[in-house]
């Protein structure tokens, strides 16, 4: 019998919510993705710690006191490789649930088989969002194929991230390993966002190289979030910056991409940028309680 997350993290204590961590290998050894994929992001990112365990990743987040959006993805149609199981990652997310909140991942390319498995992740397991990752799971979000997926998450009332931008995936191997960026296009995600007013968007990392697409979709779509993963702040565009102590101040959500970018890493790096004051804890946590829905809308 599958276990069912239940939300057990003190939002009140803890200091940050970092929402874009990936759980990379699943209890029984098995990898997110090909190795090859593995050996070319982690030359990319320069990590040291690439898999480590759902409870190691627990203990990283309890010892600085910070909570974690946790999740996989599965990509099994493009890249012909079975993904980590999601009762494996939601069980680890059960036993931690001081500090670990999983989001489910299905794959779109798979149809009604997709719908029905993200009912069930929902519903049955008790995940609090979803994740896609448009390049390498080899999908236009933007094709109304896919529009039923995306109002069956919509009637859920969960939160989607999508990768955005630049990829570490396949980076340097001959043609990217045919993984194409042109998925990851944040003006992809504004067609849905128009479409399903009531889904909750986030895009992942800054959307370099379409960071002033990004910009505008976050300031024109209510439903709109930037999570500022996968990047070191020390290189956020300018304009990102800028627009986070205004008009994205609500809109801007903490996150590392651990393991690949460790918590420190990226704190460090955020102390240095010229941010209201006022603007910093919205960053790290008060915008992430909205998005996920545990206070206000």
């Amino acid at each position: 019998m599958s276990t069912r997350y239940e939300l057990g993290v003190d939002f009140d204590a803890v200091a940050a919510i970092d929402m874009h961590v990936h759980l990379e290998v699943d209890e029984c050894g098995h990898k997110a993705m090909p190795q090859d994929l593995f050996d070319a992001s982690a030359a990319y990112f320069k990590s040291q710690e690439r898999t480590p365990s759902i409870d190691r990743i627990a203990q990283v987040y309890r010892e600085r006191n910070m909570a974690a959006v946790v999740f996989t993805v599965d990509a099994r149609t493009a890249l012909d490789h079975e993904p980590n199981s999601i009762e494996d990652l939601v069980a680890g997310c059960a036993r931690n649930n001081d500090v670990l909140i999983p989001f489910g991942s299905v794959d779109p390319r798979r149809g009604q088989a997709a719908i029905d498995d993200a009912v069930y992740q929902a519903t049955e397991l008790g995940v609090r969002g979803f994740k896609f990752h448009p390049s390498l799971q080899g999908f236009d979000p933007s094709d109304e194929q896919y529009y039923p997926l995306w109002k069956a998450l919509e009637e859920l009332w969960l939160p989607c991230i999508f990768h955005t931008g630049q990829n570490g995936m396949g980076a340097g191997l001959p043609g990217g390993r045919g993984i194409k960026l042109r998925y990851s296009n944040p003006l992809l995600l504004d067609d849905v966002a128009a479409d399903f007013p009531q889904l909750k968007i986030i895009m992942a990392h800054p959307s370099v190289p379409w960071q002033e697409e990004a910009n505008s979709i976050a300031t024109h779509k209510a439903n709109v979030f930037i999570d500022l993963s996968g990047w070191s702040p020390k290189y956020f565009p300018a304009s990102l910056v800028k627009l986070g102590n205004n008009v994205l101040s609500s809109k801007l959500l903490f996150g590392t991409d651990f393991p690949l970018i460790t918590p420190e890493k990226w704190l460090g790096a955020f102390e240095q940028l010229e941010l209201k004051d006022e603007v910093r804890p919205k960053i790290l946590k008060d915008n992430a309680l909205r998005v996920l829905g545990v206070r206000g809308s």
